[in-house]
């Protein structure tokens, strides 16, 4: 059996760690130890269990998931519904996980989605809470609870009408005190689809020749306002997350295939552009909005 390390710390920061090493499991079945784990955001979550399901399709077989021996880390992730969704991705030991004494801020716990009625749900759900950790936890106003809902749901309509595949979303309000010194909202929706590449290969690859691959297409589309639309003005989804998450001085990441594109702020270190990653479904986009200083 091969064995797959997981991060001690699971974010943002970490998780493209965590899909390349799924290419292990071409062959026989993986064992995903997360036993060290002892952070985990929604970003590390949605990631792993993406990653087992990959695993999982690629196999044939269910992997073994190997449970955190961190017993705050184990109630977070019941509290945030992952349990709910990893009995059908995962084999583990059926070990009821106690509440832990984690963050408490849950906007919106892990959330499958595979229709239309699943988006609405996510928004409902979303706009029913956001005001309060907006306003209390980011300074934000009243009125962004309608852009923050918009946001969400068009990283998820993204799914259903790109991707064509079923994807996940979760998202957190934190204390980032020591990486930032103020609250943060962490939004991930992840997919294991056709991803940008794919979805815009039949009207844009033609153009770009034998430059065309997973950093160019990210490009295109993330840069360049590009769809799979030949007419401007459809499917600009992107952008307008974009500009939004730029207007509360925000964070946003794409990985698509073997790439992933950033906007990234003053705050952020990470990245902007990172090619070569190992080959990986589907787009994982993360979202982070800090509070207003």
């Amino acid at each position: 059996m091969n064995v797959l390390s997981v991060p001690t710390s699971l974010d943002h920061l970490t998780v493209d760690e965590l899909l390349d090493a799924t290419h292990v499991a071409a062959e026989g079945r993986l064992l995903f130890d997360a036993r060290h784990l002892r952070w985990v955001d929604p970003n590390g979550m949605v990631g792993l269990l993406l990653a087992g399901s990959v695993v999982q399709s690629r196999s044939g077989v269910m992997p073994r998931l190997e449970l955190p021996e961190n017993v705050d880390v184990l109630g977070y992730l019941s509290r945030m519904g992952f349990f709910r969704e990893a009995q059908e991705i995962f084999e583990y030991d059926d070990r009821a996980p106690r509440r832990g004494s984690g963050p408490s801020d849950v906007l919106l716990e892990i959330t499958p989605i595979r229709a239309n009625v699943d988006v609405h749900a996510v928004v409902d759900r979303v706009q029913a809470q956001a005001g309060t950790v907006l306003a209390s936890k980011l300074g934000y106003p009243a009125s962004a609870v309608v852009q923050f809902s918009v946001i969400l749901s068009e990283v998820c309509q993204n799914i259903i009408e790109h991707a064509e595949a079923p994807g996940f979303v979760a998202a957190q309000a934190y204390n980032w005190s020591k990486r930032l010194g103020r609250f943060v909202v962490v939004i991930s929706v992840m997919d294991s689809g056709r991803g940008f590449r794919g979805s815009l290969n039949d009207e844009h690859a033609a153009r770009y020749a034998d430059r065309w691959a997973d950093t160019t297409a990210l490009e295109a589309a993330f840069l360049h306002g590009l769809t799979r639309f030949p007419d401007s003005g459809r499917g600009q989804g992107i952008q307008q997350i974009r500009r939004q998450v730029q207007r509360w001085n925000g964070a946003i990441t794409i990985r698509s295939g073997t790439a992933r594109i950033g906007q990234v702020p003053e705050w952020d270190d990470t990245p902007p552009l990172v090619d070569g990653l190992e080959p990986f479904p589907g787009s994982q986009i993360s979202i982070i909005l800090p509070a207003k200083t």
